[in-house]
Parts: C-alpha cells; sequence; structure tokens
C-alpha cells in the first residue's frame, strides 16, 4: 500500500498550492481550494499499457533527416465537422468539445458515431444505455432511422477508466468516446470524480493510449460558469483539439469553433440547426443570418465577412436612441465592445456626429461573435441609419475597416466576399478604394470610397 499524499488544489483553475488557502493566489477565486487525498501506484504500470503490444525507446534525430507523412485521417461523412477538424478524425488524435449544457455536445457525438463508417466505442458516464437508444431513435441521419442504419457502434456505460480499458482490449475499436471526461476515475487516485487531479489523471491515461495505439479519441467536457472546459487548465494543452459547441437553447442554431487544432486552422466554423430529428448540418449559413423582412427598416446593414475560409453574409443591427437616464448605454451583443466604443469616437470627432448623448444597442443577428474587422463599415452604417432613421436599400452590403483617422481601410479576400454577395442577389457591395479588386466583369456593383462621409452622402 503505498502512502497516502495530500495536496490542495482550486477547483476554478487548477493551480496547486502547498497549504489550503481560503483564496487562490493564481486566479484570486475565494473559497475554490480544496484537499485532494492522492496515492500513486507502487508499480510503474498504466491500465493502458496491457494494450501496448510493443514499447519504443524515442531517439534523437536531426530535422532535416525527418520526413513528411500525410496525417491519416477518418472521414465523419459530416461535412461541417470535417472543415473545423481541417479534413476529419486524424488517427491517434485527441479531441476536447465543450458546451453549454444541453446544447447538443452529446447529440452531435452521437450523430457522428452513428453515421461513421468506423467501428466506435461509445463509453456514457451520465447516460444509461437504454437513455442513449432513445435518443438515437429520435435521430434521423442523412434521412435514416436508427433501424435503418448499419451501425457499428458500441454502447458502453462505465466511469472506471480501468474497466474501460478492458472493453477497449475486448473489442478493439477504431475511434473512442468519452461522455464525459468530468465522470471517469482511477483507481490510482483516492479523490472524488470530477476533481482536478481525477480529471488529469484519466485524460493523461485516455492521451497515451491513443498515441500509443493510433486510435482516436473523442472526449465531451463540461463547462464551468465563465464559460471555459470544467478543470485544470493544462487539459486544454495535453488534448490535440479543442472544439468549443456554442448556441442558445432558446434559439436553434448551433455554431462548431475550434479553439486549438494541431491538425489545422483555428479560424474554420460549422454551423448547424437543433431539430427534434438531431442537429441539421447548414451548407449556407448566409440565407439564415439574414433575416427576411417585407419592410425596409432602419437601423440595419449586410456585412460581406469570412470565417476560415467560409464567406458569410451577416446581418448587423443599430439601436440607436436618446439617453433616458443621462448617462449613455453601450451594449454589444457578437461584436466587441471596446472596438464598437472605438467607431463611436470616430464618428464623433472625425466624422462630425454628435453621439455621445446617446444610447446605442448593437447585435450581430443569428447570435453569431464575429471578430472579423471587415464589419466595421456595416457597423457604422448600422449606427448612421438609426440614427437618421432611414433605412438602406436592402440590396447592398459592405466589406470595409474603420480606421481611427475615419478612413475607410481595405480588407483581406475582397474578391471572395465580393463572389458570395454577388451570388446571393446584392446588387451593390461598397468597399475601400484601397482594394486591389481583380478586372472582372461583376454582375454587382463594386463601390470604392475613401471616407465616412462618402457612404453617408451616398446613403442619405
Amino acid at each position: 500500500m503505498a502512502k497516502q499524499q495530500i495536496k490542495y488544489y482550486c477547483q476554478n483553475c487548477g493551480a496547486q498550492h502547498a497549504k489550503l488557502l481560503g483564496k487562490c493566489t493564481t486566479c484570486n477565486e475565494w473559497g475554490t481550494v480544496v484537499e485532494e487525498i492522492i496515492q500513486k501506484e507502487t508499480k510503474n504500470t498504466r491500465s493502458w499499457q496491457s494494450i501496448s503490444k510493443a514499447k519504443k525507446v524515442a531517439k534523437a534525430v536531426k530535422i532535416n533527416a525527418i520526413s513528411l507523412q500525410e496525417e491519416d485521417r477518418y472521414k465523419t461523412n459530416n461535412k461541417e465537422l470535417d472543415n473545423v477538424l481541417g479534413g476529419g478524425i486524424v488517427k491517434g488524435s485527441v479531441i476536447l468539445l465543450g458546451g453549454e449544457p444541453g446544447v447538443g455536445k452529446s447529440t452531435l457525438i452521437l450523430q457522428i458515431a452513428l453515421q461513421i463508417p468506423q467501428k466506435v466505442l461509445y463509453v456514457s458516464g451520465e447516460e444509461s444505455q437504454n437513455q442513449i437508444k432513445m435518443r438515437g431513435e429520435r435521430l434521423s441521419i442523412k434521412g435514416f432511422k436508427l433501424n435503418q442504419l448499419d451501425s457499428d457502434c458500441l454502447i458502453l456505460t462505465e466511469t472506471k477508466t480501468q474497466n474501460i480499458f478492458k472493453a477497449i482490449e475486448e473489442h478493439q475499436p477504431e475511434i473512442v468516446v468519452i461522455d464525459s471526461i468530468q465522470t471517469l476515475h482511477t483507481d490510482y487516485i483516492e479523490s472524488s470524480p470530477g476533481s482536478i487531479s481525477q480529471i488529469r489523471e484519466s485524460a493523461a491515461e485516455l492521451i497515451k493510449f491513443a498515441k500509443e495505439t493510433a486510435t482516436p479519441v473523442l472526449l465531451i467536457g463540461h463547462i464551468n460558469k465563465e464559460g471555459s472546459i470544467a478543470g485544470p487548465k493544462i487539459l486544454e494543452h495535453m488534448v490535440d483539439v479543442v472544439l468549443q459547441f456554442e448556441g442558445d437553447r432558446n434559439h436553434t442554431y448551433r455554431i462548431l469553433r475550434a479553439n486549438k487544432n494541431r491538425f489545422g486552422s483555428t479560424a474554420e466554423l460549422g454551423i448547424y440547426e437543433m431539430l427534434g430529428t438531431g442537429l441539421r448540418e447548414i451548407e449556407n449559413p448566409s440565407e439564415i443570418l439574414i433575416s427576411e423582412k417585407d419592410a425596409s427598416l432602419s437601423g440595419t446593414a449586410i456585412a460581406a465577412t469570412l470565417e476560415g475560409m467560409r464567406p458569410l453574409m451577416i446581418e448587423v443591427q443599430a439601436l440607436v436612441s436618446t439617453a433616458v437616464y443621462g448617462t449613455p448605454q453601450r451594449s454589444a451583443t457578437g461584436y466587441n465592445i471596446k472596438r464598437l466604443h472605438m467607431i463611436l469616437a470616430v464618428l464623433e470627432k472625425r466624422a462630425g456626429f454628435r453621439l455621445g448623448a446617446k444610447d446605442v444597442f448593437l447585435n450581430i443577428a443569428g447570435g453569431i461573435k464575429v471578430d472579423d474587422p471587415a464589419i466595421d463599415l456595416a457597423v457604422v452604417v448600422a449606427i448612421l441609419s438609426s440614427n437618421e432613421d432611414e433605412a438602406i436599400p436592402q440590396n447592398y452590403c459592405f466589406a470595409a475597416e474603420v480606421g481611427l483617422a475615419g478612413e475607410i481601410r481595405a480588407v483581406n479576400r475582397i474578391e471572395q466576399r465580393i463572389l458570395e454577395a454577388e451570388k446571393l442577389g446584392f446588387d451593390t457591395i461598397i468597399v475601400s478604394k484601397y482594394n486591389k479588386i481583380p478586372q472582372k466583369k461583376y454582375t454587382i456593383d463594386v463601390v470604392k470610397v475613401s471616407k465616412i462621409e462618402e457612404v453617408f452622402n451616398r446613403l442619405f
């Protein structure tokens, strides 16, 4: 029997302390440092080592002597997820998926497990086999119900890692799904499931197994009240891919983002619609991000933005009103509030619009968050439209950045933005005159401007 060790961890940030503290010195949260009893095993073995057939000793190699090999990937038959991952699931990779409770994490992973051609072991520590079967019966995958699918998906309800590895050794799956990492526990740590040390140890065993056997492991993770994945921050450093599944439970649309990806870009975006039959992939997001309305309304403008390689047309909504309580309010949903303050200061100082005594509210329609500076001009136009109470023509869209001097700055990949606007039937797109636009015949009218005043004079 190994000697017990007592360590102190912060449940919020995962920092380790030498003694019990009332306040964590790393994240400055009160009452989050807890005592955990840790008992390491006496032998230098792990449950995953019984699966590993041969142990190799690593040798140092010159970088020029290393031959590049393209990663082998499993196609998931889900275009949105494949795009976000960079082309599919890489063999031996560990993918961590986080999101709010009820947003659809388990539904997304179960859909993938049922439609992927590889043999999948779905390990659940939160639901029984009957509950998973009931959810599977509700799903409609590529138009087929569960009883019509020839799925090679195995369901295991277990939380002990030693038993999970025994099932893996018995069934030899090609992909392993863990729902969720916070429910697992190992015999080598005496603390309760969900604690810092249990999450770190369980994840370490799974990662070592994935690397030694080239078996992809998909982990579902809970998130805390700040929106980050619960457990130690080192968990996100250990895995290869960190995906964030976002969306309001009161709305039907869900967004899948890659916060970290060792095998692809982190700029890609996947959009789904939550239906009673599961998550439906949205092939043309621009159509859902632009609201359909019969009458022209003031305070709305369409921006041509990019998320990774995908062009999107999104609707920017603004409301400008007189400040009732004396102190003007500034609010932004889906847009950086500091950038909104900067744009309002530019309009006040450089363009002469008196907005200092008015409330300004900004919203990106569809519930998505946008960091692309190319929507600056659409934000300016939406604010001015609401302030003047004049509607922008519905066939206009915008793609330009606004500088501190009030100048309209060029943005990258302008041709892709123009072609997307043209495809969706817009008549006019306003861009910076400093953009180098290829000499092509566009059916859309490309208007070049250099200052905010030129945009205002043209529209109002």
